[in-house]
């Protein structure tokens, strides 16, 4: 299990950007360049990872391949798809994206992504993606939502059988997905029913943790720095530890450098005591 999580101070060359992953104490990142720098420069960031013990986790999209506008959609499946040439290039553990939108935000909710057309969309996108580059030193990945597929650990292994590519594997990120009172009110219990169901295919974790807040009704479950909610991240970094390989165990959505830096800490005082 490697701790790692984004790097919020700017960088221009693979010195300055190993600084402030030391800084950070990080041993596993996220590829810092994207697919349209130049080969030179993604070799220079894949060697300074590689020199200094540090597993490459991800390489993210962060695109809308369901956007219902044909031209974006296809421009940002085509990017999906250089994306996922560079993490095959560089070794990642996967690429990663979420499957996608038909609401306007690129991100949002829609109520047509309840049926089997906005499903079926998912997995014949998943397929193409993954046929362009046909991996086999890493894997694409879809981040489960609240509102979009995967929005469960068992809709996750039922997308996996009907995407049918051993290059298509698990990004867990548990907190998305506890998105009702039951799941958060038994929230060690999900997380570990994710991990039991899942576990042989993860390749990558988001940890994050919630809490609710109990001045907006009917329900409003949100995003807190690690140790500041009720997520057992203790029990989610005991489960990451047991699974095979250096699973790259990733925090994210903070605001500076200094938050990363104290979450950081946070969660290997956490690791330290498994």
């Amino acid at each position: 299990m490697r701790i790692g999580g984004s790097v919020m101070k700017p960088y221009s060359s693979p010195a300055q950007w190993l600084a402030h992953v030391r800084e950070l104490q990080y041993g596993a990142v996220i590829f810092p360049v994207n697919s349209d720098a130049d080969h030179s420069t993604r070799q220079d960031y894949l060697r300074c990872a590689q020199d200094n013990d540090l597993v490459i986790g991800e390489v993210g999209v962060w695109r809308n391949c369901m956007d219902r506008n044909s031209v974006e959609k296809e421009k940002h499946i085509a990017y999906a798809i250089r994306q996922l040439e560079m993490a095959e290039e560089v070794g990642a553990r996967c690429c990663v994206n979420i499957a996608g939108a038909w609401s306007p935000l690129w991100d949002g909710y829609d109520p047509g992504h309840g049926t089997k057309a906005f499903y079926d969309e998912v997995v014949t996108t998943t397929q193409r993606i993954i046929d362009a580059v046909q991996p086999t030193h890493t894997c694409f990945s879809l981040e489960p939502m609240p509102w979009m597929c995967p929005e469960s650990p068992q809709e996750y292994l039922q997308l996996m059988r009907d995407v049918g590519r051993d290059a298509f594997k698990v990004h867990l990120d548990f907190a998305n997905m506890i998105s009702s009172l039951p799941r958060y009110r038994d929230s060690s219990a999900f997380i570990t029913e994710c991990f039991d169901l899942l576990g042989p295919h993860i390749r990558s974790i988001h940890a994050k943790d919630l809490l609710i807040d109990d001045h907006i009704l009917p329900l409003c479950i949100r995003e807190v720095p690690p140790g500041q909610g009720s997520i057992d991240l203790a029990l989610a970094l005991r489960l990451a530890a047991q699974l095979e390989g250096d699973v790259p165990v990733f925090i994210e959505h903070l605001d500076s450098h200094e938050e990363y830096m104290a979450a950081s800490a946070h969660m290997r005082a956490l690791a330290q005591t498994i």
